[in-house]
């Protein structure tokens, strides 16, 4: 079997990224109201017990609800109350959007004295529904709460940046990119 000559190696090459870019420009004339999104979150507390890590991104198309974001999620302390309650210090692998959302409201502590805050879903900013996953429950849920990621802070009534939360568990600090 004869070996390919570099030259003809390179010419396949550019014919594969050529052909690509061609699909992958046509499902973007598809996509064109989709916004992209990425972040990474380190520390994200304030309810009476427990913390989360969240990574992740996707797509999302806030006037029809289209979405398919998802990422990795570590308990970085045991959580005692809300949705995420029992997942341990240490558990966690990843999370996936089950619904976009309009909107959702959301306390960063567990304070009675916090006012009620709204997430809106739009160019910068995504409130989604999501399943989270430990290691060794395989493809079903562990847990299922609200969450938000946005680039700005949602919460200017608490000191420092809070731009994204997980229900029950608080608010934190991410990096986050969105990108229409």
């Amino acid at each position: 079997m004869q070996r390919m000559s570099v030259v003809a190696r390179v010419g396949v090459a550019v014919l594969t990224v050529a052909a690509l870019a061609g699909v992958l420009g046509a499902s973007a004339a598809f996509a064109k109201d989709n916004t992209g999104f990425g972040f990474n979150a380190g520390d994200i507390r304030g309810g009476t017990a427990g913390a989360v890590s969240l990574t992740g991104g996707g797509a999302f198309d806030a006037s029809t609800g289209f979405g398919h974001p998802g990422g990795g999620f570590r308990c970085t302390e045991t959580v005692g109350q809300g949705p995420l309650a029992g997942c341990q210090a240490g558990q966690g692998v990843r999370w996936d959007t089950d619904t976009v959302l309009a909107s959702t409201v959301f306390k960063c502590t567990s304070s009675p004295g916090e006012a009620l805050k709204t997430a809106t879903t739009g160019a910068d900013t995504v409130a989604l529904h999501s399943d989270f996953y430990r290691a060794g429950d395989g493809t079903h849920e562990s847990f299922a709460a609200n969450m938000f990621v946005s680039t700005r802070d949602l919460a200017p009534d608490i000191a420092g940046m809070q731009n994204v939360w997980v229900q029950g568990v608080g608010c934190g600090v991410a990096g986050a990119h969105f990108s229409s």
